[in-house]
């Protein structure tokens, strides 16, 4: 009997899209023979994943979760080509469960696709078979942990779906000894401002060098059409760029729920509250699809080119 290496498991997964375990089975069934394998996989069903793998999958759900404590904090995007399948309960149980797989996973989406999902799935396994049944390309995009030594890791999920599952995702981690319920209830709101105030960055020393060198040149640019000295031209830049700061640096943000504290002034009030300072130390947001360029389609000039043959 011909042994059958990782190298040959390797490339029928590749080329079928078929699940690491389904690929060594049909290979021992047919002896090696990798064509009499992908022949065997397509009888069974498990190849038609590969066939789908080039639609694009835009839709779909984000899946937050915690662990017992909330200290920890776990929120994955899981795509599907319509928002159809974001209803349907095996794509939602899916989602569900790889966020709590991420829970314990480190490292980056491969990792977390290499992790064993039940008996002797991974979760990259379980998705494949899931595409098999239900007919569409899906794949799981992304994913962000994050944990705190002291404190809570709040969640929140806008226009729910189902419970930990809708399409934008937040977490929140505060750092505090002081009450933890109160910090429960801080945590919330924040996460709710952040998945309205979409911050791009936790604090100004985190701004993108890149991203402030090009507001810097675009504000200098229309300073400069105004006709003023260059001196004062520098302070108009300096004036954007404090503003620039209030629009995408969470911590100098205003707070949405009162629409007058900055939050690092939310921060030192709450701690006060809660009985020891707080910290606010990551925060992740997750909108679905956001990112990914979708095709844009002609469904009249498809239903023209179906009828013309």
């Amino acid at each position: 009997m011909t042994d059958i290496t990782a190298a040959m498991v390797k490339e029928l997964r590749e080329s079928t899209g078929a699940g690491m375990m389904d690929c060594k089975a049909a290979l021992s069934e047919t002896n090696g023979d990798m064509e009499a394998a992908v022949d065997w996989l397509r009888k069974k069903g498990l190849s038609k994943a590969a066939k789908k793998s080039s639609r694009v999958a835009a839709e779909g759900l984000v899946a937050v979760t915690l662990n017992g404590d909330e200290t920890t904090g776990a929120v994955v995007e899981v795509n599907a080509e319509t928002d159809f399948v974001a209803r349907n309960e095996q794509f939602q149980q899916f989602a569900t469960k790889v966020a709590s797989i991420a829970l314990t996973t480190d490292g980056d989406v491969a990792a977390l696709n290499g992790a064993t999902y039940g008996g002797s799935e991974d979760v990259q396994t379980k998705l494949t078979n899931l595409i098999a049944t239900i007919g569409e390309n899906m794949s799981l995009r992304r994913f962000t942990k994050l944990s705190v030594t002291n404190g809570v890791v709040a969640a929140y999920v806008h226009n729910q779906l189902s419970a930990g599952l809708g399409k934008i995702g937040v977490l929140v981690a505060l750092e505090s000894t002081g009450d933890k319920e109160k910090l429960k209830d801080l945590g919330k709101q924040l996460a709710m401002h952040v998945a309205a105030a979409n911050p791009q960055f936790l604090n100004i020393t985190s701004v993108d060098g890149a991203s402030l060198d090009r507001e810097r040149d675009v504000y200098r640019d229309q300073a400069k059409a105004s006709g003023k000295p260059d001196d004062i031209v520098e302070k108009m830049v300096e004036g954007r760029i404090r503003k620039y700061y209030e629009e995408v640096v969470l911590l100098e943000q205003t707070f949405i729920m009162d629409g007058e504290s900055k939050i690092t002034k939310l921060l030192e009030s709450a701690a006060k509250d809660v009985g020891a300072p707080v910290q606010l130390t990551g925060f992740v947001r997750y909108a679905l699809g956001e990112g990914i360029e979708k095709e844009e389609t002609d469904f009249a000039a498809e239903v023209a080119a179906a009828v013309n043959g």
